[in-house]
């Protein structure tokens, strides 16, 4: 690429974002002070990512220059001064628009770490990074075991709502506030909203000999039977000569989903162990088929997740008892995690709760990344969570897995990390990486 054609295309990219300025003046009016430049910038982040800048790269590598490969929590600057550096370079003086509001890689550093102790608390010590722990119930009673867990690193208890009730998760917070106190080491307090619980449904229980039996046996091919309503799930029956009497059916525990179903879509079992496609469907019930890669024999158990990929689900990711969680949670939790967040009208519905309680001073809100639709929708997310004072996002990668596939989960993550970088909010990676070294004592490769 010629250097006059490398500098027509940067002025290509410039001139979008100040003929674009106007929107991104307009979407910092309605976020809060904290986020106004962040709004801003990830607006013109999504600006500059329409843009091919493959080519780009490395013509502005070989001329000197560096790239716009990391630009994204700087993006106007970054542009106006690859384009002023590649004019002096083509000995032409070039001066950037005076009135756009900007920032540049420091000023981007310190609002992104302003962002991030603002909602985890400050740097502890020479780690930067926080780590959080799930806490089980017996983290209730016994502080010699929560204080061992903040002596090895913990800085963020995290209290999964989906288990446990008001009475525990307060004897929890009172053990973790008692052990920082004895420790003389702040520990936060996270609490996730258990969101809608989609699962499968009880099972039938046989014996064959001694054993008993508590899942449904299934392989590729095989039918499955999906209710909404409570039924004990059961095996396929067949006949003396092998043919199929009826097929395997099952349950899930929420009755909001099959009327948002349709011919053709997957529901995955069991963290996407079992695959299966709908091939039928009447008012309260699909049919649908196995059609995993292999032919090995599967087993489905109660009480194991389920995901609809491919479908667009219309139930509501606030749960009547999250809402009646939250005061709650507001009063003892330092961050309010949001689980199964997809479109931006139930950052809205939250939004709206939160305000209703009228509180002072709100907890620090994480967006829950666990879908395909909240991965599709982040941008939108971000902007309107930008409402609140303190917000942040937390990357789910064995749900994303299942949702998007194992063989995505690599770059869906680096999108996640590159746009949350744009809009200077800070990241959880909540993950399993550490369990099979805590099980066995030796760590994966991984």
């Amino acid at each position: 690429m010629k250097l006059n054609t490398l500098e027509r295309e940067l002025e290509k990219i410039y001139q979008d974002l100040v003929n674009h300025e106007f929107i991104a003046n307009q979407i910092a009016e309605k976020v809060h002070d904290n986020y106004k430049m962040s709004a801003m910038n990830l607006f013109r982040y999504l600006l500059l990512r329409k843009h091919d800048l493959r080519n780009l790269h490395d013509h502005l590598s070989e001329i000197g220059i560096s790239s716009l490969r990391s630009s994204e929590s700087y993006v106007y600057k970054n542009v106006a001064d690859t384009l002023q550096l590649t004019k002096l370079v083509n000995k032409k003086e070039w001066i950037p628009e005076p009135n756009v509001a900007s920032i540049g890689y420091k000023k981007s550093r310190k609002i992104i770490n302003k962002h991030r102790y603002d909602i985890f608390g400050n740097k502890t010590g020479v780690r930067d990074t926080k780590i959080m722990v799930t806490l089980p119930s017996e983290a209730a009673s016994n502080i010699e075991y929560v204080r061992e867990l903040m002596i090895n690193g913990m800085e963020l208890a995290r209290i999964n709502m989906s288990h446990d009730n008001q009475e525990t998760w307060l004897s929890m917070i009172k053990t973790v506030h008692q052990a920082s106190k004895d420790l003389k080491s702040k520990c936060y307090i996270y609490m996730d909203l258990s969101g809608p619980k989609i699962r499968t449904g009880e099972i039938l229980t046989t014996k064959k000999g001694k054993k008993q039996i508590n899942y449904i046996s299934i392989k590729k091919g095989d039918h499955i039977v999906v209710h909404e309503t409570a039924i004990v799930g059961h095996s396929a029956k067949y006949g003396k000569q092998n043919e199929l009497i009826k097929a395997a059916e099952i349950s899930i525990t929420n009755d909001q989903i099959i009327k948002d179903l349709a011919i053709g879509e997957r529901i995955l079992f069991d963290d996407g162990k079992i695959e299966t496609k709908i091939i039928g469907k009447s008012k309260n019930k699909v049919k649908a088929i196995v059609i995993n890669d292999s032919d090995k024999k599967l087993k489905l158990r109660s009480g194991k997740g389920v995901n609809f990929p491919d479908s667009v689900l219309t139930l509501p990711s606030l749960t009547e008892n999250d809402i009646s969680n939250i005061p709650f949670a507001l009063e003892y939790a330092d961050i309010i995690g949001y689980s199964f967040v997809r479109h931006v009208h139930d950052v809205e519905c939250l939004i709206e709760v939160l305000q209703s309680k009228k509180k002072k001073k709100l907890p620090g809100i994480v967006l829950k990344i666990e879908n395909k639709e909240a991965f599709e929708q982040l941008p939108m997310l971000l902007m309107k969570a930008m409402e609140l004072p303190k917000i942040g996002v937390m990357i789910a990668p064995g749900d994303l897995a299942v949702e998007l596939g194992a063989d995505r989960i690599s770059e869906v993550q680096d999108q996640i990390m590159w746009i949350c970088e744009a809009a200077h909010v800070p990241v959880i990676w909540a993950t399993q990486v550490l369990e099979n070294l805590a099980k066995t004592g030796i760590a994966t490769r991984a």
